[in-house]
């Protein structure tokens, strides 16, 4: 239950990232000892590249793997996963602004809810390179796998993993990072998550300046900046898109789930 690279690689003064509670944490490892399910959720991170941050709950902290591409609900589709330095757990309902330094960007919420190992040992499956497990979130349902590789990814680092969906009801061929891109928590998306801290902040210096990166950052900048300056703070400037923002809590349903479309969500707890 090591927050130290976590804490290390941050300056808590500028960026309002949770710095962990060490205590908290010692006192959720001890409840969670044993108990399923767990919380997990995913986040979307737009910074010098847009990723998604994939986050397991396991004793007291989240385990963090960085998926470059976003999880996939097609099992023949195999996602790069990159583990990186364990988070706090009260990292699972962040959504903001990193206005510089190590992660500097915008960070959206853009999956929560469960997961149930499908192995007696997570520690042993994490030694092992092959954790099972069940998702219950808004989006992201069912079964799936982390299994370690080498070789061609990454260059065989053992910080290689793919994130993989196994076959099921709620597996299908729908690109979900596509078809429910927004935010679970707001509702919004990177351009209202902008507007509503500062979207000043990035106008002479931003995360990213080049590539696909800086020109989604541009666009997000000049849009946040006509919804700040809007009579209505922007709201009528989400239009369609905006409105549609819970669309995502029913995306495994157009990803070929109808069969558990009705299925209970366990709500994520943090």
């Amino acid at each position: 239950m090591a927050l130290e690279k976590y804490r290390e690689k941050r300056n808590f003064k500028e960026s309002p990232e949770p710095s962990g509670d060490t205590k908290l944490a010692a006192e959720r490892a001890r409840k969670t000892k044993g108990v399923k399910p767990r919380f997990f959720c995913v986040q979307k991170h737009l910074a010098s590249h847009l990723h998604y941050d994939f986050r397991l709950e396991h004793d007291g902290v989240l385990l963090s793997w960085a998926v470059p591409k976003g999880p996939a609900l097609d099992p023949a589709t195999k996602r790069l996963a990159m583990m990186v330095e364990d988070h706090p757990i009260e990292y699972g309902t962040f959504e903001g602004v990193i206005p510089s330094g190590y992660g500097a960007g915008i960070v959206m919420l853009w999956d929560a809810g469960t997961w149930t190992p499908e192995v007696d040992d997570v520690a042993a499956a994490l030694k092992k390179g092959d954790l099972k497990f069940t998702l219950n979130g808004y989006k992201l349902k069912g079964s799936w796998v982390l299994v370690r590789t080498k070789g061609k990814w990454a260059g065989g680092s053992d910080r290689s993993w793919l994130l993989i969906k196994h076959r099921d009801d709620w597996a299908g061929d729908v690109d979900i990072t596509d078809f429910a891109p927004l935010s679970v928590k707001s509702k919004g998306d990177f351009a209202d998550i902008l507007a509503a801290d500062n979207p000043d902040i990035w106008i002479s210096h931003r995360p990213a300046s080049g590539g696909e990166a800086g020109a989604m950052f541009e666009k997000i900048i000049r849009r946040a900046l006509e919804m700040r300056a809007a009579p209505d703070g922007g709201k009528g400037a989400k239009g369609a898109k905006g409105a549609t923002g819970a669309k995502g809590a029913t995306g495994a349903r157009g990803a070929g789930a109808k069969k558990k479309a009705t299925k209970r969500r366990t709500s994520p707890r943090v």
